[in-house]
């Protein structure tokens, strides 16, 4: 193997490990995942244009499993944001403080309900925006609602929630607690996704 297709295999590799690793968690746990698949780049990039990464500072995400999304958020972020991870599969949490040795990446091993104690016990301010890909759907509504009304209190005032879900059956919720959702749409993954943009 050349010098030039060492990177190039070293990348497939961990890509193949990713999506293993993800596809073990799928069958051990469908309920926590909702996909057997890690989210497509087309689903990727039409969260997160909705940031504006000149005034991200204290970024959050739920439920980062291999890290698709989190890599793309440290990649486009300022050198002096913060991208605190909630996860609660150890598996993942292993995995992402071994693949993505960032700085500005916290990994924690917890629940999305914990998110302000969390951002205060790193001395964070309010978060500027949530991201998240959790199965609302299949949770039950007391999680659901404890989780989203955290994330509400957790926000800047101009801050957003981003979502990403294979069901619509969190729209009512999100336009119970937000004040504005704005809907979107993603055909290409697998399974197309629902999109909610919502504000505080």
């Amino acid at each position: 193997m050349t010098a030039k297709e060492r990177p190039a295999a070293l990348a497939g590799s961990g890509r193949r490990a990713q999506l293993s690793l993800f596809a073990r968690n799928f069958f051990k746990h469908p309920r926590m995942l909702g996909s057997i698949i890690p989210s497509s780049p087309f689903l990727v990039r039409r969260l997160i244009e909705q940031i504006d990464w000149q005034n991200a500072k204290v970024l959050v995400e739920y439920g980062p499993g291999v890290g698709t999304i989190t890599r793309e958020l440290l990649r486009r972020m300022p050198p002096d944001a913060t991208l605190v991870v909630l996860e609660t599969n150890q598996d993942f949490v292993d995995f992402l403080e071994r693949s993505l040795p960032d700085p500005r990446l916290k990994v924690i091993n917890g629940s999305a309900e914990t998110i302000q104690e969390e951002l205060s016990r790193l001395g964070l301010p309010a978060a500027d925006y949530v991201l998240a890909g959790i199965p609302f759907s299949s949770m039950p509504a007391e999680s659901r609602d404890a989780i989203l009304t955290s994330s509400l209190n957790a926000l800047s005032p101009a801050g957003a929630m981003l979502i990403y879900q294979f069901s619509s059956r969190v729209s009512s919720d999100l336009t119970r607690v937000f004040s504005s959702v704005e809907r979107d749409f993603e055909p290409f993954n697998i399974l197309p996704a629902k999109l909610y943009y919502c504000r505080p």
